[in-house]
């Protein structure tokens, strides 16, 4: 026997998260200075329930070098209380490098020249 779900209640359940305007400005400015220097080549924008994901990639072949992504980190049942809250991270591979709730105070991790430490 079919279930019947109100249709308001399945969106709120599933809701959706975005890149802003202004979130991806942020983003692609740093990927164009990154470009620039001949760091990273590609770029991809994938979108989970739930969250979207920014992927930073040297080659179109690899895996992604770094992925910031954008949650939803209160319960999808408060949604209807208001905008839901959302956190940012930044990974490398499985790693998290860095969490925060603002998407400015996490990606200066990704403008930071790296350099090669000997031993």
């Amino acid at each position: 026997m079919a279930k019947l779900v109100r249709l308001s209640d399945h969106r709120r359940q599933q809701r959706r998260i975005f890149f802003t305007r202004k979130e991806l400005n942020l983003l692609l400015g740093v990927y164009s200075r990154k470009v620039s220097s001949g760091e990273w080549r590609d770029y991809a924008i994938d979108q989970q329930p739930g969250m979207a994901v920014f992927s930073i990639f040297r080659s179109s072949l690899e895996r992604p070098l770094f992925a910031i992504a954008k949650c939803i980190t209160g319960s999808p049942r408060n949604a209807s209380n208001g905008p839901p809250q959302v956190s940012y991270a930044v990974f490398n591979g499985r790693q998290k490098i860095r969490q925060g709730k603002t998407l400015e105070e996490i990606v200066e991790v990704l403008d930071r020249r790296l350099e090669l430490v000997s031993g």
